[in-house]
């Protein structure tokens, strides 16, 4: 089952998924926030290119990992996301996982115009690739 990865932002939602075994998470592009139908039809077309069974979203909690307005805000959009796609949804934290990417191309030498363009993908990235790590350690523990 193939993983979709949303970090979301006020103008941008960052895209990501996850190979067929959940091993790797591999940064997909961008959604522009233009209007509610668009950002849903762009994810249900991501969904069906990749059968995504499963769409994991940031959830931006505070550095002391307290609910706060911007992980609320995300809340409210993975209820209405619900209401209109038929897969799982699940939140994982995306603590500093922005400025994780930020740093990252940073060291890569990449332009600013080029991280503007990559930064919402490779956060996503980063944050499902988390998501994995978590979730095969679950499985491992599970078969002791």
């Amino acid at each position: 089952m193939v993983f979709l990865g949303l970090d979301t932002g006020e103008k941008r939602i960052g895209v990501a998924r996850s190979d067929e075994l959940n091993l790797m998470a591999h940064p997909v592009g961008f959604i522009e926030r233009v209007s509610d139908e668009q950002v849903v039809r762009e994810i249900s077309k991501f969904a069906s290119e990749f059968q995504v069974g499963k769409i994991v979203v940031g959830l931006p909690r505070t550095m002391k990992g307290e609910v706060g307005k911007a992980a609320e805000e995300v809340l409210a959009f993975v209820e209405w996301l619900r209401g209109k796609v038929s897969l799982p949804i699940v939140t994982w934290d995306e603590r500093l996982t922005t400025a994780q990417a930020e740093r990252a191309m940073i060291e890569q030498d990449m332009s600013r115009a080029r991280r503007r363009v990559k930064r919402d993908a490779m956060a996503a990235e980063i944050m499902l690739q988390s998501y994995l790590d978590f979730s095969k350690g679950r499985e491992k523990n599970k078969d002791v």
